[in-house]
């Protein structure tokens, strides 16, 4: 988890992946290959998995989620290895993430009998989920001078870094401010003096870490292999019930 100082890490259970993705980075840094083309390639990943969902090859879709989030991770510590940086990379990452899962929620939602409306919930649930982790993650990560390309406020276009073009950041963003804003905006609402608390001790953090996206599609790699399709969407909206959990246990504690 080398997107915070060693002194401030945590036991990220989303991020089982980092040691591989690390290796992947390493013996891509002096190539010609950028994070986005490590980006696209979990984005292949992903689609894999969608097909293979669709198909009913639950094994190979269960590798295709397990390495689209190594390569999720990737993307990241090719950028900090090469030390390049990007809003780009950064947005293009988040928009993948999201119409990914929209897919993968369809897609089994199609291979089973749940409502299309607990599928839709399910989604909303699990992208609230997500969101609140990341928030927390990245109060801790701004706090410590840890990776900072992630802002606590996402409410203003970013001035393009060194090797980035700004309308790619603008039009990248843009799509960002659509897709996520709602989430940002509940969560934010719901927790908003999370920036100005106590610093979020570790257990804490790795309890939130279950709702990290890695840990979210190894759960369901771990569903699908076990013959559990059916639960899967339920699973998730039900387990939104502990986006309040935490975020009253860090009201009342920190």
């Amino acid at each position: 988890m080398s997107k915070l100082p060693k002194e401030h890490k945590f036991v990220d259970l989303s991020d089982y992946g980092r040691p591989i993705a690390i290796l992947i980075a390493n013996s891509l840094k002096n190539t010609t290959l950028t994070p986005i083309h490590v980006t696209i390639g979990f984005i292949i990943s992903g689609l894999s998995a969608v097909y293979c969902i669709l198909n009913e090859w639950y094994w190979l879709a269960a590798i295709f989620l397990i390495v689209k989030s190594i390569l999720d991770a990737a993307d990241g510590e090719l950028a900090r290895v090469k030390e390049k940086p990007s809003y780009t990379g950064r947005y293009l990452d988040s928009v993948a993430d999201i119409l990914l899962n929209v897919l993968f929620f369809l897609s089994i939602w199609f291979i089973t009998d749940t409502s299309i409306w607990i599928c839709l919930l399910a989604f909303f649930g699990l992208q609230l989920q997500g969101t609140l982790y990341n928030y927390y993650y990245v109060i801790l990560r701004n706090r410590f001078d840890g990776d900072t390309t992630s802002r606590v406020f996402e409410n203003k276009t970013p001035i393009a870094l060194n090797g980035e073009k700004q309308q790619h950041v603008n039009i990248l963003f843009g799509m960002y401010k659509l897709l996520y804003g709602v989430f940002d905006s509940i969560i934010y609402t719901l927790d908003s003096s999370a920036s100005r608390g106590k610093v979020l001790p570790n257990f804490f953090m790795t309890s939130v870490s279950t709702f990290g996206l890695g840990f979210q599609l190894l759960i369901m790699a771990v569903m699908l292999v076990c013959g559990l399709k059916a639960i899967i969407l339920p699973f998730f909206l039900a387990y939104t019930i502990m986006v309040f959990v935490f975020i009253g246990i860090r009201k009342v504690f920190y």
